[in-house]
């Protein structure tokens, strides 16, 4: 991903502000529960609307729910039953920052996401041999 060189925390925030929507996407990571990591291999994936999650930090802490909508515009995500009373008492979502998140359940109805997930599994075998061959290498010279 084409992120900022810089760490200036100005040039950190320009660039969220200013971020196309392919690059939003991929900034609504959330981690994967232990049973999925072990399962898939891999570390995180952008939270998509029917996943379920877990709320891991906050007011909200422990909650699971379904998630109802991903808003790019405000890297929020809402969350079914993490709601707020307003003042008329009615009921509003909780936006919540993906990275508070854990996804424990994945929504595979999507035959794209399959795709991604394919790919990033075939990749992280590719390191893994690929460090392998290395290391074969280095003893070999030693």
């Amino acid at each position: 991903m084409n992120v900022p060189k810089s760490r200036q925390p100005r040039k950190q925030r320009k660039f969220l502000y200013n971020a196309p929507l392919h690059k939003r996407q991929k900034l609504m990571s959330a981690t994967l529960s232990r049973e999925l990591r072990e399962k898939y291999g891999i570390r995180s994936l952008p939270v998509r609307k029917g996943d379920t999650v877990e709320v891991m930090r906050g007011d909200f802490k422990g909650h699971k729910g379904k998630v109802e909508k991903v808003d790019l515009k405000r890297y929020r995500v809402y969350v079914q039953g993490v709601t707020i009373r307003k003042a008329d008492g009615s009921e509003r979502f909780y936006p919540l920052h993906p990275s508070n998140l854990r996804i424990i359940k994945l929504n595979l109805e999507d035959k794209w996401r399959k795709k991604i997930i394919e790919r990033k599994q075939k990749s992280k075998e590719v390191e893994k041999e690929e460090k392998e061959i290395e290391k074969e290498e280095k003893e070999e010279g030693e």
